[in-house]
């Protein structure tokens, strides 16, 4: 009598521990809560994007003039016809125009003078030299406008 005691024993076991997993299973564990940030993107400061950039010009004349979207990233390339050099660290001599790639379009008021924050070009080649394309915009800087002095 003592022996068939043994035996379900074990399956006794069984049936209480199949009971917890059901109930953890229903509960939902974020491990990584704290973490994870949704719809919240960081924006640099102006004293932030001056000094990551390699190359920083305030200009009126900022045009969008070619873009792609559709299969994988979304590239919009941008001219600026003229400008006036803030900082450089490649370049001693910048000739205008020229031409700087984005991955997120950019809105330039047309009325205001605009800085404009750039890195080097890290990738892109085909479109690099088919656009004559060296530097791109900084990313997480958003367009900040020239202040005028009164």
């Amino acid at each position: 009598m003592k022996r068939r005691w043994l035996y379900f024993l074990p399956v006794l076991f069984l049936g209480i521990s199949c009971e917890e997993k059901k109930l953890q299973h229903n509960q939902k564990i974020d491990l990584f809560a704290d973490e994870r940030k949704e719809g919240k993107a960081y924006i640099m400061k102006p004293e932030e994007c001056l000094y990551e950039s390699d190359m920083v010009v305030s200009s009126p004349n900022i045009k969008l003039i070619d873009q792609s979207s559709g299969r994988g990233k979304s590239i919009y390339i941008y001219r600026v016809n003229a400008g006036k050099v803030l900082k450089t660290t490649r370049d001693s001599v910048v000739s205008f125009p020229f031409q700087f790639l984005s991955n997120q379009r950019l809105m330039f008021h047309p009325d205001s003078t605009s800085y404009v924050y750039l890195k080097k070009l890290d990738g892109y080649r085909f479109i690099a030299r088919q656009m004559n394309l060296k530097y791109q915009w900084l990313k997480s800087a958003p367009v900040y406008s020239v202040k005028s002095e009164q």
